[in-house]
């Protein structure tokens, strides 16, 4: 349904132009944000940040998610990032988002045992996608969001 594609200097322009629903906004830092975080670093040295484009079958941009690491753990991989274009909104590409970076992170980092996230706690909709994808809060607060994690 979807695939992962890294942000490059031939698409990274087009992943700017994304854009979730006006009422979004603020649950979601803008691919700009995301992609100065790569440069920035600022979770640490120790970390990768892995900015990707999100295209569907047919080939269109729909989202872009970043996923930050630190290969040096069990436990510290992160979902951050998520958005899908409102235009493509409700097409179930957050779930294969989601299932596609749980897959990658199994395949590439043999050491992950977990993906953490974080979320607005008046993020209904994501919440509710998160624990239908068997996310489980982990009683942490991070930048005042809620800390969930799915376990492999």
């Amino acid at each position: 349904m979807i695939r992962l594609i890294p942000t490059t200097r031939e698409n990274w322009k087009d992943a700017l132009n994304l854009q979730v629903q006006v009422h979004q906004n603020h649950y979601v830092p803008s691919v700009a944000v995301s992609l100065a975080k790569v440069h920035i670093r600022p979770d640490g040295d120790e970390y990768q940040y892995l900015p990707l484009c999100i295209y569907n079958t047919e080939n269109s941009l729909v989202g872009f998610v970043m996923i930050t690491v630190d290969d040096t753990t069990a436990w510290s991989y992160w979902l951050n990032g998520l958005m899908i274009d409102a235009s493509y909104q409700g097409k179930g590409y957050g779930k294969a988002t989601i299932e596609s970076v749980i897959r990658y992170l199994k395949e590439n980092y043999y050491n992950s045992k977990c993906l953490n996230l974080t979320v607005c706690a008046d993020n209904e909709a994501a919440r509710k996608l998160y624990e239908k994808l068997e996310f489980s809060e982990t009683g942490e607060v991070y930048d005042d969001e809620i800390v969930y994690r799915f376990v492999f």
